[in-house]
Order: C-alpha cells, then sequence, then structure tokens
C-alpha cells in the first residue's frame, strides 16, 4: 500500500540486542501520524462518484481504474470511510459462501436467520403493512376492509431469510461506496503531504523526520 510512502518517519529510541550505544536509534514509519478525511468535505457530494465494487475486486484495482495507479488503494479505502480492510469490504461470492458455511455450518446454510414482513395493500391501494420489517415467526396483522376484518395467512404476511441470504445481503451493501473523484486527486495528495509535514519543535529534525527523547541518557 502506497499510504506508508506519504508517512513520515520517526527515530526511536533503539532497544534491540544489537544496539551499542545509548545513542543509538532506528527509523520507522510514524503510523500515529495519521490522516482522515476532512469532516466538512463528507457531505460535499460534488467531489465525489457513487462506485459499485464488483465481483472479485479489491482496493488496488479500483485505484488502478479509478485513477490510473493501484499504489493509490489507500486513497480508495480513506475516501470511502473504510478503516477495516478485512470486515468492511465486501467479499467475492466463495468467501461468502465459505464464511457463511463456517459461522452456521453446512446444515444450517439455509437455514431461516429471521422473519420479514412482505407488503400488503387494501383494496384500494392504502399501505397496509410495509415491507422489510423484522417481525417473529408468529407475527400477523388484522385490518379493516369494507367493515371487515381480515387477517392474512402468513404466507402472504412474513417470509423466511436464510442465513446466507442475510449474509449476502449484508454483504453486498458493503458494495456501495463514495470515491474521490480523479479531478480532485492531486489537490487532495497535496493537501494530505502538507498535513504530514512536522512542524518547528525541539524534536524536529527536518520535515520528514523527528526524533523521540532518549530515556537512557540522564542529566546530572
Amino acid at each position: 500500500m502506497g499510504y506508508f510512502r506519504e508517512l513520515p518517519d520517526l527515530e526511536y529510541q533503539n532497544f534491540l540486542s544489537n544496539s551499542i550505544s545509548s545513542q543509538s536509534y532506528v527509523k520507522v514509519k510514524n503510523l500515529f501520524r495519521r490522516n482522515k478525511l476532512r469532516d466538512d468535505l463528507q457531505n460535499v457530494f460534488t467531489i465525489f462518484n457513487k462506485y459499485e465494487i464488483m465481483e472479485g475486486a479489491r482496493p488496488d484495482t479500483v485505484a488502478e481504474e479509478i485513477y490510473g495507479d493501484d499504489q493509490l488503494d489507500w486513497v480508495v479505502l480513506l475516501t470511502a470511510g473504510i478503516i477495516n480492510v478485512r470486515d468492511e469490504w465486501p467479499l467475492s461470492d466463495r468467501e461468502i459462501y465459505d464464511f457463511v458455511e463456517s459461522k452456521y455450518g453446512l446444515a444450517n446454510i439455509n437455514s431461516n436467520h429471521h422473519y420479514e414482513t412482505k407488503e400488503i395493500k387494501d383494496s384500494i391501494g392504502r399501505l397496509i403493512l410495509p415491507s422489510g420489517q423484522v417481525v417473529d415467526s408468529n407475527f400477523s396483522v388484522t385490518y379493516s376492509e369494507n367493515g371487515t376484518y381480515v387477517t392474512p395467512t402468513s404466507s402472504n404476511t412474513i417470509s423466511g431469510v436464510s442465513n446466507y441470504e442475510y449474509e449476502v445481503l449484508k454483504n453486498n451493501k458493503k458494495r456501495s461506496i463514495f470515491v474521490l473523484r480523479s479531478q480532485y486527486l492531486q489537490q487532495f495528495l497535496n493537501d494530505m503531504r502538507d498535513i504530514m509535514v512536522y512542524q518547528q519543535s525541539s524534536e524536529r529534525i527536518n520535515d520528514k523526520l523527528i526524533r523521540t527523547e532518549n530515556t537512557r541518557v540522564t542529566m546530572e
């Protein structure tokens, strides 16, 4: 991921066994110097495009498609608000099947996970029951139709959603993300690199490097 190349460096006191001096440091990437999309930009939809993640797509392949550079996968993730790729990026069809089998067991893949309502309207088109509401298996509804009380059968009122269907639906919701439009990419990169510059301080060595306090050195 090209993101780590954007992070500034940090010289940290060397606690490794090969350290030969109390003044020995190791240079690492400053993972604490994190960046996030500005809160005031998250609702500016003119700088984002809605994007549907296709079967088998990865952050790097999406970055290649949109920006022409697979190393900008971190831009895709950051602007989409994805922090944990493992949990927030959609699984492939094969992966979701293996996940469901592992979670519920082969014998329970098609067992009901929950029940949802079906849409019911009366004879003049008035909505009596909206669809998609999660209910118990014994749920029923009664309404008045021309002075007569009507209680539809359970098969016309609710439907079961299997464990597999539930996980697939949940996985598919992850496919719709917002990504930064390519014409704003360079400005975004410039702004981020400005943020990554270290300001003047006693620890600063240069714009991209600071050094932590050496606890092995004491003043008398």
